[in-house]
């Protein structure tokens, strides 16, 4: 009986030793640096199992061994986040473990430029090839803010298009509720429709609320508001841009968009304004101004009178001939 003991004992005493070598080794291999040489990105995908994302990050040569991530995982009680992730050279299994548990994913930038159509934004987000699904839904011209969004692979391209959608709602409800008194707009949908057009006729942060006071008292003197890019809009099926400039027969071109031809303003934006722009509309620079034209370096001139209109248009076309240091 005491042979039997001591045996039992010596087998047991074996097979401490034994876990005690293997979990001394799985602790080396899971604090010593990784295969990697240069840097790596991995996806681990929503839903995706502990064995699973071991598994990837084995075969993006990140870690060597799924098993020491597994079990060191576990034994850390590890949650980790799904995602794509960016790592480094010689990075640890720990350090790998620790990047997945707090969730340091990459992040994608999608900037939405100002003065962009529906149709132009669309198309961007469809091309971005890091998000995924379809887009379902084409909101209306213009309802779309500008924004440059925060993004990880695999977000869903109807959610983003939800997002924008939503963000110009809000903003177009917040900055009409504190608009200037006794403008020519009746409704939210009006001040969209001139902010569009304010935001394709300059890129000057400094002359929107300028152009906008130009616009809105011609349209409180029921003058034709006159604005090329409306003419554009029209002209282009929703992309905003025409490859050729402008002709005159362009001008008497016959669609809802012609502000030579229509009175007041066209019936959709033809593009989405960023914030500045709509501010613009909602608050104009206090002018009586009812004109303007390009000053050939790269802003505007503005008149009262058109005469005094004329004598701008005049220079402009000399410096177009001439150049600036032509007399």
């Amino acid at each position: 009986m005491i042979r039997v003991a001591k045996r039992a004992a010596i087998v047991v005493t074996i097979a401490v030793a034994a876990i005690a070598v293997f979990a001394w080794q799985m602790q080396r291999r899971y604090v010593a640096p990784g295969p990697l040489t240069a840097p790596a990105t991995a996806f681990i995908p929503k839903g995706s199992h502990l064995d699973e994302a071991a598994g990837r990050l084995v075969d993006a040569g990140v870690i060597h061994d799924k098993w020491v991530m597994i079990l060191g995982a576990k034994l850390q009680g590890a949650r980790i986040k799904a995602g794509e992730y960016l790592f480094q050279p010689g990075q640890s299994v720990e350090a790998v473990v620790a990047q997945l548990v707090e969730g340091h994913t990459i992040v994608h930038k999608l900037t939405i430029p100002e003065g962009l159509t529906v149709r132009r934004v669309l198309e961007m987000i469809h091309d971005a090839d890091f998000l995924a699904g379809e887009i379902i839904h084409h909101p209306d011209e213009g309802m779309i803010m500008p924004d440059t969004l925060l993004l990880s692979r695999d977000d869903q391209r109807a959610e983003v298009v939800a997002r924008l959608e939503h963000s110009m709602e809000q903003t177009l409800d917040r900055l009409w509720a504190n608009r200037a008194a006794d403008l020519p707009l009746t409704n939210k949908h009006d001040a969209l429709v001139l902010a569009s057009i304010v935001e394709r006729e300059t890129a000057i942060a400094a002359e929107r609320p300028h152009v906008a006071a130009v616009f809105e008292n011609r349209l409180k003197l029921g003058m034709r508001l006159q604005s090329d890019p409306t003419v554009i809009y029209g002209l282009s099926e929703g992309l905003g841009t025409l490859p050729r400039p402008l002709n005159h027969a362009d001008l008497s071109a016959n669609h809802p968009w012609n502000t030579y031809v229509i009175t007041g303003l066209p019936p959709t934006p033809i593009a989405a304004p960023g914030k500045a722009a709509i501010e613009a509309v909602l608050h104009p620079s206090p002018s009586q101004d009812l004109y303007f034209v390009a000053n050939g370096g790269g802003g505007h001139a503005f008149a009262k009178s058109l005469t005094e209109h004329n004598v701008n248009v005049t220079r402009l076309r000399h410096l177009e001939t001439n150049g600036p240091d032509r007399p």
